[in-house]
């Protein structure tokens, strides 16, 4: 088991703090590109269970998450030494989808090593079937929810020549 820092808890955001370990690089000496998506499920994981919709709880519920897509930009290269922060916001909960974003950042510079985007879908655990979240978390994240999807509509409704860092040749 992982030994970890709890930096904060909450419903919507959690963080925790690592050290890179050595089983976790690849030839180049660098965290292999699949352990950030390792870290990003395991942060979901433990922010589930720290804000009390962990497993036991999805149980009772008849249902738990299961990743639909997976979104990864990386930014620099994390290494054998290095501590990292792990934060995951939730960013949407809307009928059976649910969106986090998970960020990795070397602690010594607080410098973004990887930025994680995972879809998720509630499903239900007799058939593994998609139904609706639970109420309880699609009002827990309902203010998230508007934001992100606020923030959807406004890029989307911007013309292609007004978006930056677009080439237009």
């Amino acid at each position: 088991m992982r030994e970890t820092i709890s930096v904060s808890a909450d419903p919507l955001e959690f963080t925790l703090r690592w050290p890179v370990r050595g089983y976790e690089l690849d030839s180049r000496g660098h965290v292999n590109n699949a352990v950030y998506l390792s870290w990003a499920e395991e942060i979901a994981t433990a922010h589930a269970e720290a804000a009390g919709y962990g497993q036991a709880w999805s149980a009772r519920q008849g249902g738990g998450w299961v990743i639909r897509r997976t979104e990864i930009t990386y930014h620099r290269p994390a290494v054998y030494g290095d501590e990292v922060e792990v934060t995951v916001r939730v960013e949407l909960v809307k009928g059976a989808r649910a969106v986090r974003r998970t960020t990795i950042r070397r602690v010594a510079d607080a410098e973004l090593l990887a930025e994680v985007l995972t879809e998720w879908v509630w499903i239900r655990l007799s058939d593994g079937r998609p139904m609706p979240a639970p109420r309880e978390l699609v009002e827990l994240a309902a203010a998230v929810s508007a934001a992100t999807l606020a923030k959807r509509r406004s890029r989307s409704a911007v013309p292609i020549a007004g978006r930056q860092g677009q080439s237009h040749g």
